[in-house]
């Protein structure tokens, strides 16, 4: 396709013309491997941030000649553009993405973009939880059954900068609701969908069918030829299914209910079964990921295997020896009988949910940052069952106590890191864990999850 004089745009309708503008709104990995990409297919590109571009990626877009601009953004310039590129942290309501749209001006995500020169297969992973984790074991166990395939979407290089740069035969892609928001005419040839669970309500009006709706975006555009795995025992997925139209093949999982096709719990076994004659089974004991949402995350990943019929010895050596990702359920040391337990990635109630119904022992709960309308009621059996205490992060933490007072006898405000960590210690006693499990934002207090991993790491350090 000649990439400057037949641009789709959002409406499958091609855009003519030569000396085509794309404007990129972002200018970190998936801006710039945006940029990367647009340029190589002959775009004349223009990137715009309203914050500080950093140096890595600055010099990078000066290096291939490419026009960027910081700390604003020059609406006269951008408003000219035949289609935008955006970061998916810009959300739908700010004002220069309503007068792009207004204007009737494409505006589109880095992963849309991308598909339209990708010729690899892509494997799709949404959910609100467990989603970077599955991502990542299908993406080892891929790779270690030998599969030329490449990691993008929310971890490690943009998609479209492989895309410009890689070739793969395959590719795993974490994809956030979002990305799914900014993509049209993408097609994921495997789409898992993990679960949905509230998170980002802000962006959605607050109305958890919309934010549903999104995450079954991951859907459009599949035919007969593609499929689909689901996790059964989910009811928001169950209950927004019946607002689809499924064209792929289905292949459900569930721990609480035996399946004719698709993958099952029966004697704490997995059991794939895709309805042919080679059945995948792993006692989960033999799991290198550990807990109930693991078991889900990694029949997911199995489904995925066995599709792409994989031998069953690779694919029980993968999910054997699999190191999770930094910032989920790491471990972080060990003192005096206290485990330390790094879970800064939980940035919402659910994944804190997932942390704690994993422990096994008594525990000191660090907990608190920018709250995004967080209902923790479904918290509450927990704590009450696994928490001696609750170590409050942040800024605002009224409703922090307020949910949990008559729960724990514990709840101490602290102000940061290190604070927060020398309390949870003196509050802990030998065979405790220590865990970091926030189901809050970060950006009172850090950077980032991953500065609020490293901090705590290095404040258990510290001890």
């Amino acid at each position: 396709m000649d990439s400057v004089k037949n641009i789709s745009d959002t409406s499958g309708q091609p855009i003519k013309g030569t000396g085509a503008l794309i404007v990129i709104l972002g200018a970190a990995e998936s801006g710039t491997g945006a940029a990367i990409l647009a340029q190589k297919h002959g775009y004349d590109v223009f990137v715009s941030d309203s914050g500080a571009i950093a140096d890595l990626y600055k010099s990078e877009l000066e290096s291939r000649g490419i026009a960027y601009e910081e700390r604003h953004h020059s609406e006269e310039k951008i408003l000219q553009a035949t289609e935008v590129i955006k970061s998916p942290g810009i959300p739908e309501k700010a004002p220069l993405v309503k007068k792009l749209k207004e204007k009737g001006v494409p505006v589109i995500s880095e992963i849309e973009f991308a598909g339209r020169y990708n010729k690899a297969k892509t494997i799709c992973i949404t959910g609100s939880n467990g989603k970077s984790t599955t991502t990542m074991l299908t993406y080892h166990i891929l790779r270690n059954a030998g599969l030329n395939v490449g990691l993008a979407g929310n971890i490690g290089k943009s998609f479209a900068r492989q895309v410009a740069e890689e070739s793969f035969d395959w590719y795993v892609l974490e994809i956030s609701s979002f990305m799914l928001d900014d993509m049209y005419r993408f097609r994921a040839d495997i789409a898992v969908l993990l679960n949905i669970t509230p998170d980002h309500l802000d962006r959605y009006d607050y109305k958890m069918e919309n934010y549903a709706d999104s995450k079954f975006r991951i859907l459009q555009n599949q035919t007969e030829e593609d499929v689909f795995i689901y996790c059964e025992d989910d009811p928001e997925t169950i209950s927004g299914l019946q607002r689809q139209h499924v064209h792929a093949k289905a292949y459900p999982f569930s721990i609480q209910k035996e399946l004719d096709r698709g993958a099952y719990l029966s004697n704490n076994e997995i059991i794939i079964n895709l309805g042919t004659d080679q059945l995948f089974n792993m006692s989960i004991t033999e799991l290198a990921l550990q807990g109930k949402h693991n078991i889900y995350n990694s029949m997911a990943s199995g489904i995925v295997a066995k599709v792409l019929e994989l031998r069953n010895e690779s694919i029980r050596e993968s999910m054997g020896n699999f190191k999770n990702i930094e910032h989920r359920l790491e471990h972080a040391g060990k003192i005096s009988g206290i485990d330390f337990i790094n879970d800064s990635k939980a940035t919402n109630i659910n994944s804190t949910w997932y942390a704690l119904e994993s422990m096994t022992t008594d525990v000191v709960l660090i907990l608190g940052g920018v709250d995004k309308g967080n209902d923790y009621s479904m918290l509450k059996d927990l704590v009450k069952n696994k928490v001696k205490a609750i170590v409050c992060l942040g800024k605002d933490t009224k409703r922090i106590h307020d949910a949990f007072e008559d729960q724990v006898d514990v709840i101490v405000n602290t102000f940061s890191m290190k604070e927060a960590v020398e309390i949870s210690y003196h509050l802990a006693a030998k065979g405790d864990t220590v865990l970091l499990s926030p189901a809050c934002a970060s950006f009172d207090l850090f950077k980032n999850y991953e500065d609020r991993g490293d901090q705590f790491k290095a404040a258990v350090r510290d001890l």
